[in-house]
């Protein structure tokens, strides 16, 4: 059977691979520049079709909390919202990594701090690489760059979240979640029976029959020495995920003497950036994280021993930059260039800022 090439929007190709997928419930709260997710399920009404829940909560706090209990239960819940939205959420989310719980956020990001702009930003990536929320605790981050990442990263951010039951997120920024491009959506597959939770999620908390107590899901424990060993167990799961599940792209980096390091929609400027420079006779390459948490650093590293400097090209101030500059260790220089409050860089800007921050210092 041929694929079938539908043209949408990023957020509306999270709503479809959802429904596609068989994710039992979502929980969210209207926010520029993510509401199409929210206002896509409504549309498609997937509870007549697969059963999926669908509901607007009273809040964002509330949304969170309504994924921690469906996560508890061993269900594919999720949520979405957008940077003061997320921000919401983060006690929540803090909640759900401590108590071990796989789930599915998706932060389609805004500029800020506060209010800010509902123009888009990738300044969100300290709160989430770094633990927005409270605690020692790590959520597996995915950057898209495409509709068609935004799509394929529903069914492989919750492959990640049941596989090491810890919340995973989607971190897009605005122009990812409302250019429009064609997508190739997953095929549709049924959500999964009481049968199949109770056989993959034993640690759930529903499904316990002929007289078995429930199983607790909690994040609190009051014993000092029971608290740190499970925070010993989670930096072990961590370093796991940080061991297996890195994921990066690199472009015409073999005989690069700079490289660019960008995420998100700032990858597709760079990687315009990086055609043009090379027509000037510039050998420029691009590297990619795709997972933001867990950061590609070795691969960075090694790739940095080859090349005279690096230009990290973000939508904030300088975030991304700290980890390259930790990846690289000091070997060679290291700079930023970004656009805030909303604008969104050019290609010439890029390569005026290689010749300016690298070539020409």
């Amino acid at each position: 059977m041929a694929e079938e090439v539908v043209l949408m929007k990023g957020n509306e190709a999270i709503a479809h691979a959802a429904i596609r997928i068989g994710v039992d419930g979502y929980f969210g709260y209207p926010i520029t520049p993510q509401s199409e997710v929210l206002e896509t399920l409504a549309e498609q009404k997937p509870w007549e079709t697969t059963g999926m829940v669908v509901l607007q909560a009273e809040s964002e706090v509330a949304a969170i909390n309504m994924v921690y209990g469906g996560a508890g239960s061993g269900k594919m819940v999720m949520t979405s919202s957008s940077s003061p939205g997320v921000s919401l959420k983060q006690e929540g989310i803090s909640y759900i990594a401590g108590a071990e719980l796989p789930c599915l956020i998706v932060n389609v990001m805004r500029g800020g701090p506060g209010l800010g702009t509902i123009q888009p930003s990738q300044a969100d990536y300290f709160q989430t690489t770094k633990g927005g929320g409270h605690g020692d605790y790590h959520l597996i981050a995915l950057a898209p760059a495409s509709v068609q990442e935004m799509a394929d990263f529903v069914d492989l951010g919750f492959q990640l979240a049941f596989k090491y039951r810890n919340p995973a997120i989607i971190l897009a920024d605005g122009v990812i979640g409302q250019m429009m491009e064609k997508v190739v959506l997953p095929a549709p597959r049924p959500r999964r029976t009481d049968e199949e939770v109770i056989a993959q999620c034993p640690w759930a908390t529903t499904g316990r029959k002929n007289g078995r107590k429930p199983n607790i899901i909690t994040s609190l424990e009051l014993d000092p020495a029971i608290m740190e060993q499970r925070n010993i167990h989670l930096q072990q799961k961590y370093a796991e995920i940080e061991a297996n599940e890195v994921r990066y792209e690199e472009l015409q980096c073999e005989d690069a003497e700079y490289l660019i390091v960008a995420f998100g929609s700032c990858a597709r400027i760079a990687q315009k950036a990086m055609e043009h420079a090379r027509e000037e006779g510039i050998k420029v390459g691009l590297f990619r994280p795709i997972t933001l948490w867990p950061f590609p650093t070795k691969a960075l590293r090694e790739r940095a021993s080859r090349i005279k400097g690096i230009l990290t090209v973000e939508l904030n101030s300088g975030q991304m930059i700290e980890d390259v500059r930790l990846a690289v260790e000091c070997s060679i220089p290291v700079e930023h260039f970004g656009r805030l409050g909303g604008i969104v860089p050019d290609p010439d800007e890029v390569i005026e800022a290689i010749k300016e921050k690298l070539i020409n210092k």
